[in-house]
């Protein structure tokens, strides 16, 4: 959004825009103020491709990767590889692509992930979008030389800038001659010149179409469980759900929320039964319980080894998971845990009890 649009929305939105008063209008006089200079200032911090709104600033990679280690890595790992919890930023590019600014692994099926930094056109939507929203827990909270540091961080990582680089408003506008993907977007269309006509008539381009159109979407059969089953290793939200890799080939439309299973898919769905190690990955629970190390809470062995002869011990923590608590363990609250089926959670606690410290 540009900043003139911008502005334009918040002083809407606080009355300041008032139109030739009729006798009707005359209660609404007093209503609304003009939009203070700080008020403004706090909304208007996009920063456009041609850089307009880009801060001052500098960050060192080396500063980069300090911060991304404190702030970064529980969601995308200490490389940016990490398909834990978002799809990997870094990863999937290479020298020639750099060289030639459109990424290679984009065609076809030659890299089923498609990472951040093979698709970003723009430097300037990586910053600001660090700068936003990042990181999810705290968004807005980073000064602009920690955006500039992050951003340098993961231009490293992506093998474009040396580790000794240190990040610029100077001159980031020759790192943007350098992104891999920078010739993989289009500018015309109306939203990018703002005095161009957008199609809002969405008139489809019906000539010269594919007579054949293939969706590449699938893992080679030889790579396909390789990294164990990718539909429990990704969250259950967003547009990245990742297959389950483990079982044959098949889409589940059930879980994708599209339409209900024929009796031959919901038969080899059947078949598939998630392992306790599994269910564990897939519902988080090993983000905040290590098997043999204690996180946020105990380590799975620690868990078992209390319960050691309690004839209990099943239901009971059956009904702690799923109705969450505090205090057994530490200040720091288990939330009720209401993802995991309850012969899966049965499972997964049968596991853990089972489990002897190494």
């Amino acid at each position: 959004m540009s900043k003139l649009i911008k502005v334009f929305f918040v002083l809407m939105s606080l009355s300041v825009f008032h139109a030739p008063l009729t006798e009707a209008q005359d209660d609404y006089l007093n209503v609304g103020r003009p939009a203070l200079e700080e008020e403004i200032a706090a909304w208007d911090i996009d920063v456009r491709p041609d850089f307009m709104g880009l801060p001052a600033g500098t960050g060192s990679v080396e500063m980069g990767e300090e911060i991304w280690e404190e702030k970064c890595t529980v969601c995308h790992g200490s490389f940016g590889e990490s398909n834990e919890v978002f799809t990997p930023i870094v990863g999937g590019i290479t020298p020639e692509d750099v060289k030639a600014g459109r990424v290679d692994g984009l065609i076809g099926n030659k890299h089923p992930q498609r990472t951040t930094m093979m698709k970003l056109p723009t430097i300037s939507t990586l910053w600001d979008y660090i700068n936003r929203a990042m990181p999810w827990t705290a968004p807005k909270s980073l000064e602009a030389d920690e955006v500039y540091a992050l951003v340098a961080y993961i231009l490293h990582l992506s093998q474009i800038v040396p580790y000794e680089f240190e990040l610029s408003d100077e001159n980031i506008g020759d790192i943007q001659k350098l992104l891999p993907n920078r010739n993989g977007m289009t500018v015309e269309h109306g939203l990018w010149d703002t005095n161009a006509n957008p199609d809002v008539l969405v008139n489809a381009c019906m000539e010269n179409c594919n007579a054949q159109v293939r969706i590449h979407s699938s893992l080679p059969d030889i790579a396909r469980s390789a990294h164990g089953d990718l539909r429990a290793q990704n969250r259950h939200f967003g547009a990245t759900r990742g297959a389950d890799t483990l079982s044959e080939a098949l889409v589940d439309p059930v879980r994708d929320g599209r339409r209900e299973l024929t009796n031959t898919q919901a038969s080899v769905v059947a078949k598939v039964d998630a392992s306790p190690e599994q269910v564990a990955k897939q519902h988080m629970c090993l983000s905040c319980h290590g098997v043999n190390e204690a996180l946020v809470g105990p380590a799975f062995t620690e868990v078992a080894d209390k319960y050691v002869g309690d004839g209990d011990a099943l239901v009971n923590l059956f009904n702690k998971v799923r109705q969450g608590g505090s205090g057994v363990w530490g200040a720091v609250p288990m939330p009720a845990q209401s993802g995991p089926t309850d012969s899966e959670l049965k499972g997964l606690i049968t596991w853990i009890l089972e489990l002897e410290k190494n």
